[in-house]
Order: C-alpha cells, then sequence, then structure tokens
C-alpha cells in the first residue's frame, strides 16, 4: 500500500502556490508511488478543518506538510493521527494575527470569498495542540520571516526537530532543497 501525504498551504494561499506546486512537482518526479493530495482550503477554520477530512475520505496520512497557516493546522492534524508532520514557517497562535486581519478574502482557485470573522478566533483555540509525540515534527524556520516571529515556533515546538536558518523570508528562501530532507525525516521513501 502507498504512502499518503498531505500538504497544507497557508491562509490567503491555495494548492497553486510556488510551494505547493514545488512539493507536487518533487512528488511526481521522485515519489510517484507516494499519493500526495493538496487541497484548497477555504480560509475560516471550521470549512478548512472539514475541507482536510474531504480530502484524506477517513484515511490516516502517512505525513503532513504544512506552511504558515497550513503549519498550525498540520500540527492538529499530526496530533490527530500520530503521523509526521514537516512545518515550514508555521503559524503558532495564530487568532493573535489573524484578529487583526479581519474581512474578506478571495481565495483563487475555489473563486469564492471568504469572511474572516472575529467569532473565528475562539475556532483556531480550540484547533491548538501542543505537540506530544516530539520525534515526529520537524521544523523549518527563517529568522527573516516578516510575517510571523520565527521566535514563537521555537518555543512552541521546543524539543522537536527545529532548524532556524538566518535570513529568508516567510515564502522560506530554498523550500525545493528541503525535499528531500522532509522525505527522510517523515520516512516517506
Amino acid at each position: 500500500m502507498s504512502k499518503l501525504v498531505i500538504y497544507l498551504h497557508g491562509f490567503a494561499s491555495s494548492s497553486q502556490s510556488e510551494k505547493a506546486l514545488i512539493t507536487k512537482a518533487f512528488f511526481q518526479q521522485q515519489l510517484p508511488d507516494v499519493e500526495l493530495l493538496a487541497p484548497d482550503l477555504p480560509y475560516t477554520p471550521k470549512e478548512a478543518i472539514a475541507a482536510i477530512e474531504k480530502a484524506l475520505n477517513g484515511r490516516r496520512p502517512d505525513a503532513v506538510i504544512g506552511s504558515s497557516l497550513g503549519g498550525f493546522l498540520a500540527t492538529y492534524l499530526a496530533e490527530k493521527n500520530s503521523c509526521f508532520a514537516a512545518l515550514i514557517n508555521p503559524a503558532v497562535a495564530p487568532y493573535e494575527l489573524l484578529s487583526q486581519h479581519l474581512g474578506t478574502y478571495h481565495h483563487p482557485v475555489l473563486k469564492q470569498d471568504f469572511q474572516v470573522q472575529a467569532d473565528h478566533m475562539p475556532l483556531l483555540v480550540e484547533l491548538e495542540l501542543k505537540p506530544s509525540a516530539l520525534d515526529k515534527y520537524l521544523v523549518l524556520l527563517q529568522e527573516g520571516d516578516e510575517v510571523l516571529d520565527y521566535r514563537k515556533a521555537v518555543q512552541f515546538y521546543a524539543g522537536c526537530t527545529v532548524d532556524v536558518q538566518t535570513g529568508g523570508d516567510h515564502s522560506y528562501q530554498g523550500y525545493a532543497n528541503c525535499l528531500p530532507a522532509i522525505v527522510k525525516f517523515c520516512q516517506i521513501a
């Protein structure tokens, strides 16, 4: 039976983001026998979790890769499924940042508008799970992240495998070069 991996994009992003496309191309070329899901996630918490569950269709992933808010959701998913997680500049306490960005956001692939509202923040608090199996988390951070404070992730994921690089930005410069290490850490191949 082939392995199942799910890639979760960040807030105001999609399955057509640069990291998602790089991930898909890598898996198609290097790991064609591994099933990679990269669902388009709504920008609201309840709907995002429903979209992840729908994509998984009752199956348990072997690993989850998540970027930014997708990293936050990946932590939730990894805890619920006891699977490996590779997090790229993951959001920590996203309800703090998103509460400053309420409003309407358009999803370019789903072709839908999503209202990010104050009443979504308690739902994000409920989804926040502290990593329990510390050896199953690879956290990739860049100090130059202009959106998220990498030090929050260092603290939140203390005890996990955390790699902090100087420079970079929120998109995580050099992400493609990290995919072999992600695959190895998550025991995908």
